[in-house]
């Protein structure tokens, strides 16, 4: 059985740092792409960050230069580092993962079959 699990969210200032985890188990999480999405209540939610198999990396526009995507092969474990925080970075993220090694739109949900249960960010000032 395919999991994803999140972890390292809580609250930050504003213009502070959070890094969060998420561990893939259960299948050749090494070769397939790795997201983060976030939503807030109300609000559709939005591709943040993605790695594909070989580590090329995507971002929305709003995050770039701020938040970072990586991943740790030897521990099956994604990693996203915000810096620079601002409220509007508040939401519960949410680590998705399929069995692409590539997709054409890393940012869309649909291209994802496995998600974790999310993590809430929450950025005051």
């Amino acid at each position: 059985q395919v999991r994803t699990v999140e972890s390292g969210g809580g609250s930050a200032q504003v213009g502070g740092s959070l890094r969060l985890s998420c561990t893939a188990s259960g299948y050749g999480f090494n070769e397939f792409v790795m997201a983060w999405f976030r939503q807030v209540p109300g609000k559709e939610g939005e591709g943040v960050a993605a790695v594909d198999g070989d580590g090329s990396a995507t971002y929305i526009d709003s995050v770039k230069g701020r938040f970072t995507i990586s991943r740790d092969k030897a521990k099956n474990t994604a990693y996203l580092q915000l810096n620079s925080l601002k409220p509007e970075d508040s939401a519960t993220y949410y680590c998705a993962t399929g069995y692409a090694f590539k997709l054409d739109y890393p940012l869309e949900a649909a291209g994802y079959s496995y998600w974790g249960q999310g993590t809430q960010v929450t950025v005051s000032s």
